[in-house]
């Protein structure tokens, strides 16, 4: 029957609310110290957002007014998808392509150049004014060894540096192919030369009447110094070109009559391929559809500079349903908030709220002026930090995850196990005062670690407690049955005195009287397990294999016949009493020779597991029934007559009884042919 715990008091689970009260207090200030920081930021952007408010519409209207800004706004519609390439709208009428100082310096500060991973360059533009010649420019760079020039009458190019160029505008293509043809400069260590452009037919091979495109005009420069190390003329070396190619749909809307717009409403739906091919090579040495192109600046580059809450609205003026460019300062591509987060944001108490603030300025451009707006909110600022805590989000969900797996690991490694280990051992303590030593079942938590080790002590220590315990009770009980059996034995002679003396004035009879009375006190006090448990024995070594072998080869002069023992031939030595082991062994013996199977022998056998000697007796005939294999051993239990001379029931309770004064154990055993009595000794040390 399963034994109830006591109900256990407050004081006995201080030790696991403090640890859980620890992990808790740890947990809420994991919580707590980023929800104080997201406050404090908060305030802090607050108290300075008309500052930066400032700071950022100066910032702002100085990029713009730059070339790069004015490239920006002249191109609203640019960025995005790089190749194959759409001319831009530069900030300027024209540019001056046979320069290579100023055609640089221009391209350059207007941010104009897509930037290849190579280090090529490619800026493919039209000027702000249409009567500059409606010309597309072609400004670029790349790397290459010493530049092959085509000399005068060869026409097949396969063996010089060239260009080649594809236009494809307003569902026409066309192509053109530029050799390279060096100029001489006396005294100078830079190549220079000319780009003659002619139209290209598919074939590497010019026609023989062919002649260069008049308005095709194009300029090589290549330095003079290695970019990488090595040596002159095969080293790299930058080329920079400049390249103004003629449209001729530019030039005849020029002249159309209404005059088209400038610039052209198609402008981003032409397409430019430029190649540089090198003499002899398979793959041209640039291509401006290569992958991994980088596009100029733009204005989603510029709103880059936008705060979270602050817009950015571009105009431009005197145009007739104009369509604003709007640009948002909130969170980036690929950044979000969680919603909560942002409630929580927005919740944070702040000691000033500051109120929306706009701001309005006019830029001027070649094309015209564009009105620009910059409005400020500040609940924006809420979107932005819920941006950036969301990201740390995470920060705080694995601390306080490790925070709850540590607690988890301790709880169930430890806490839960020392809690049961506390109601085990509180139920123990409670049987014990009242019904004496219960048994401390730690099997489930024994282990290698200290708690586990503490538990399989303690139940040891206890079972050993136990033990302890019930051999005293063993003692006593079998001290009473021998003081009673001996008492018993006594009465019998007193009473053939007290029929020798049967007269009271003989004084015999007096003294056996008195023998009688205190015999039937010893008697009615005393059991024959108190006498024999009374017994003194004298524990010495004794080697069980030279015991045995004795036992075995006297058995026949004890009336057991056939008692057979293959000695071990090297010693086993106990802490026994030779001849109370004599004594315990002859008790099994005729128990053992009474049962077994007419014609069979009995075996003896020694053997040693672990720190145990363990001698068997073994019979072979019928099993003991299982309901009776612990009560043999009892006082008075036997399932035969007793022998002349001999009490009943009596050998197999001396047997057990010697074996627990040596130390030992018995214990009987049902085998497969017989049965088996096992008799175990600590080794002697």
């Amino acid at each position: 029957m399963k034994r109830e715990a006591p109900r256990l008091g407050l004081a006995s689970f201080r030790r696991r609310i403090l640890l859980r009260g620890v992990f808790l207090l740890l947990a809420l200030a994991t919580i707590a110290l980023p929800v104080a920081l997201l406050r404090d930021e908060k305030q802090r952007i607050y108290a300075s957002y008309e500052q930066g408010f400032r700071k950022t519409q100066a910032e702002l209207m100085a990029r713009l007014r730059e070339p790069a800004g004015l490239l920006a706004l002249l191109n609203p519609r640019a960025g995005g998808e790089v190749t194959p390439l759409k001319p831009m709208l530069l900030p300027y009428p024209a540019l001056d392509f046979e320069d290579a100082t100023k055609v640089q310096q221009a391209v350059e500060l207007a941010g104009c150049p897509v930037r290849y991973p190579d280090g090529a360059t490619l800026c493919a533009a039209v000027g702000s004014n249409a009567f500059a010649g409606g010309y597309l420019y072609l400004v670029g760079s790349f790397r290459t060894g010493d530049l092959v020039p085509r000399e005068p009458g060869v026409l097949d190019l396969e063996g010089v540096h060239r260009a080649r160029i594809r236009l494809e505008m307003r569902g026409e293509l066309k192509t053109w192919i530029a050799p390279f043809e060096r100029l001489s400069l006396r005294g100078e260590p830079l190549v220079r030369g000319r780009l003659n452009g002619f139209v290209h037919a598919g074939e590497a091979v010019l026609d023989p009447q062919a002649k260069p495109v008049r308005d095709f005009r194009g300029w090589a420069w290549q330095g003079a110094t290695c970019d990488a190390g090595g040596e002159l003329p095969d080293c790299p070396r930058r080329v920079f070109y400049s390249i103004r190619l003629p449209v001729e749909a530019f030039r005849e809307s020029l002249f159309a009559r209404p005059r088209s717009e400038w610039p052209p409403a198609d402008l981003d739906r032409i397409r430019v391929h430029v190649q540089m091919l090198a003499p002899g090579a398979a793959e041209p040495l640039f291509d401006s559809s290569a992958a991994g192109a980088v596009a100029p600046t733009s204005l989603d580059d510029i709103g880059r500079i936008l705060q979270p809450g602050q817009v950015l609205s571009i105009t431009p003026e005197n145009v007739a349903r104009a369509v604003p460019v709007v640009l948002r300062g909130d969170a980036r591509a690929g950044e979000r908030s969680s919603p909560l987060i942002l409630r929580l944001v927005d919740l944070l108490p702040v000691a000033t709220q500051p109120a929306r603030v706009h701001a309005r300025e006019t830029i001027g451009t070649p094309l015209g002026n564009f009105d620009v707006r910059l409005t400020g909110e500040p609940r924006g600022i809420d979107r932005g930090l819920s941006v950036v805590a969301t990201r740390l989000s995470w920060y705080v969900a694995a601390m306080l995850g490790a925070i709850v797996l540590a607690w988890a690991v301790i709880e169930v490694g430890l806490i839960r196990r020392i809690a049961v280990l506390t109601r085990r051992a509180a139920a123990v303590s409670h049987d014990m005062h009242a019904e004496g030593i219960a048994q401390l079942d730690v099997s489930d938590l024994r282990g290698r670690d200290e708690l586990g080790i503490l538990a399989g002590g303690l139940a040891d220590l206890l079972q050993r407690v136990k033990a302890d315990v019930q051999r005293e009770q063993l003692r006593a009980q079998r001290e009473r049955d021998m003081l009673q059996a001996v008492g018993h034995e006594i009465l019998s002679p007193l009473q053939s005195l007290m029929v020798l003396h049967p007269k009271p004035e003989d004084p015999a009879h007096r003294y056996v009287q008195r023998m009688q009375q205190a015999v039937k006190v010893l008697y009615g006090q005393a059991s024959p397990s108190e006498a024999l448990a009374a017994a003194e024995l004298q524990l010495a070594p004794l080697d069980l294999d030279a015991f045995l072998r004795e036992v075995a080869g006297n058995a026949g002069f004890a009336g057991i016949a056939d008692v057979r023992y293959a000695a071990r031939g090297r010693p086993l030595v106990v802490r026994a009493d030779g001849f109370s082991l004599e004594d315990v062994v002859t008790h099994i013996l005729r128990n053992a020779d009474r049962h077994r199977t007419p014609g069979t022998p009995i075996t003896l056998a020694l053997e040693q597991r672990g720190g145990q000697a363990v001698i068997g007796i073994h019979n072979a005939g019928s099993g003991i029934p299982e309901a009776l294999r612990e009560s043999i051993f009892d006082y008075g239990v036997s399932d035969a007559a007793a022998e002349p001379g001999a009490r009943r029931g009596q050998g197999l309770f001396v047997a057990r009884t010697y074996m627990a004064k040596m130390g030992g154990t018995v214990e009987a055993v049902n085998t497969a042919d017989g049965v088996r009595f096992d008799l175990s000794f600590p080794l002697a040390s």
